[in-house]
């Protein structure tokens, strides 16, 4: 049996879980707490001698950052996740996020309220209760976690000091975890359990269940992968730090505090800040500036235990956590800020990130949403009904998306996520037409109104406000209920008939100008897809 390679002047096999460095002259690696070297020390030091090499090569040569007296030059940058950073952090003081925070109970967040709210501004459930939520109780710690999932599982941690990713296997995670002497600062949150024994304890809220466009309409035969990003475990100890972000494809996210705390650092994604992001992730220097100085407005959120938060699409946030903590999660995308989504989606792609940072097969699901935001388009105006209109301006934007993506010189990059049962050419026309049929009628709508007297001023052209509902995926004979509170076209009720004949006579009145409208307006060939 071959030997392991052992290490250091312990003489011990490598151990992921522990601090090492490189001496520049033998090249042998060694324990940051077995030669005296501190973690985040290590960054000062340029080149390093062992104690066996420093005999004939003389001390460790530092960096060129200390004066003659030998102390820290104060104007040298602080590097992110490092413990005096997290120091700083911690005694800095933030505009509270109550002054932007939605509050409704567990029962009181449904569709309709953030339909209402635009989910603009993140919303914040201090009481699980009313939110449809199944977790495990609060006595289950991370060596649960190992148990439901397997001590074998090979998962992501930050190294915080160094921002960087490591392997490691989640037995040996729970042992660091667990162990009353850590010499560095490890997290974990991108552990995703769908496909694990732990997935039967946790069901997502139900408003996220309602919203999710992978929930609701991905097709069980598609040939493409599902993603699953509903449902994260985040385990990390005191003083973890995750830096500025975007969550991937502009997700949504809810965040559950299990045990333990999370201090989220929040931005809203305002066309300067979103920008300003762009510049900062793209610069060399990156992890040496704190983002939040380089807004207007960074607000500070404690999300305690028992308390579960929903952030919006776009919003910029960090995550500091103050004390050792276990948490549930996960993202969904949805039809409330489809363009917020599209354009978080096309920033990671101008920052060049990695495959695995990002949502998986995103278009995929975009295309089929927008299959299904025809049909949806269809059905309403077949029952003289109209969309909800944040729906026509997502529409709007996934239509633009799929011109984009369709063009001649892109297709090679795009085509390989495009299912193959959509007609990309003919599903970019069609939902042109239908968006071009709602703003005009809306416009004609609108020109009406303005005589108080006209028949037509009096007609109602939206139902309800949850007109232009998609169906969802409840079964029975009541009307659906689906994604983005958006009601399917309901039968028409016989003691309604009257009333439902003069509507219809007076919308015909309306269809007839607009199909007039649209052949004035409409030049040949304007609805070709460039393909």
């Amino acid at each position: 049996m071959a030997s392991v390679p052992v290490y250091c002047l312990c003489r011990l096999p490598y151990d992921v879980t522990r601090f090492m460095i490189e001496c520049d002259i033998c090249q042998d690696w060694f324990h940051g707490s077995c030669v005296g070297v501190e973690e985040d020390k290590a960054a000062e030091i340029d080149l390093y001698h062992c104690p066996n090499c420093q005999v004939t090569h003389g001390p460790s040569v530092s960096k060129l950052h200390h004066g003659a007296s030998g102390a820290r030059d104060p104007s040298r940058p602080v590097k992110t996740g490092s413990p005096q950073f997290v120091r700083e952090l911690r005694s800095r003081t933030f505009p509270n996020a109550d002054e932007v925070l939605l509050k409704p109970s567990g029962a009181q967040l449904t569709v309709e309220f953030l339909e209402e709210h635009s989910f603009s501004v993140p919303v914040m459930v201090l009481r699980r209760d009313g939110l449809g939520m199944t977790l495990p109780p609060a006595s289950f710690g991370v060596s649960d976690v190992e148990h439901y999932i397997g001590a074998d599982k090979e998962i992501d941690v930050i190294d915080v000091s160094r921002q960087c990713d490591l392997k490691m296997r989640l037995g040996d995670f729970v042992e660091y975890y667990n162990s009353p002497n850590r010499d560095r600062v490890l997290n974990v949150i991108s552990l995703e359990f769908s496909e694990t024994r732990l997935s039967n304890l946790v069901e997502t809220p139900k408003i996220v269940r309602k919203l999710s466009w992978v929930e609701n309409l991905w097709p069980e035969e598609s040939v493409f992968e599902r993603p699953n990003v509903q449902k994260y475990c985040l385990m990390g100890v005191k003083d973890s730090y995750t830096d500025f972000h975007i969550d991937f494809g502009g997700t949504s996210v809810w965040y559950h505090v299990l045990r333990g705390e999370k201090i989220f650092y929040l931005i809203s994604p305002t066309p300067a800040n979103l920008a300003l992001f762009e510049r900062w992730s793209s610069s060399s220097n990156q992890n040496e500036m704190f983002f939040g100085d380089q807004v207007d407005m960074c607000y500070k959120c404690s999300v305690k235990q028992g308390n579960t938060l929903f952030i919006p699409t776009g919003w910029i946030h960090a995550v500091l956590t103050p004390v050792d903590c276990l948490a549930f999660g996960g993202n969904f995308l949805h039809s409330l800020n489809i363009d917020m989504q599209l354009r978080a989606y096309e920033i990671e792609k101008r920052l060049s990130t990695a495959d695995l940072f990002r949502f998986p097969n995103f278009e995929t699901v975009c295309w089929y949403v927008g299959k299904h935001l025809l049909d949806t388009f269809r059905g309403l105006r077949e029952n003289r009904r109209h969309p909800a209109t944040y729906l026509v301006h997502g529409a709007k934007a996934l239509n633009n998306a799929f011109r984009g993506w369709t063009r001649k010189e892109a297709l090679a990059e795009h085509e390989v996520e495009i299912p193959e049962t959509i007609n990309t050419q003919t599903l970019v026309k069609d939902l042109a037409k239908e968006i071009r049929l709602v703003e005009v009628n809306n416009r004609i709508t609108q020109s009406l109104c303005i005589f108080p007297g006209s028949p037509l001023s009096k007609a109602p052209l939206t139902t309800s406000q949850n007109s232009g509902r998609p169906p969802g995926k409840k079964k029975g004979p009541k009307p659906k209920e689906g994604i983005g509170g958006l009601a399917s076209p309901g039968p028409k009720k016989k003691n309604q008939k009257g009333l439902l004949k003069a509507e219809a006579g007076e919308l015909d009145l309306i269809e007839i100008h607009t199909k007039h409208t649209l052949k004035k307006f409409q030049p040949a060939g304007m609805l070709i897809s460039h393909v």
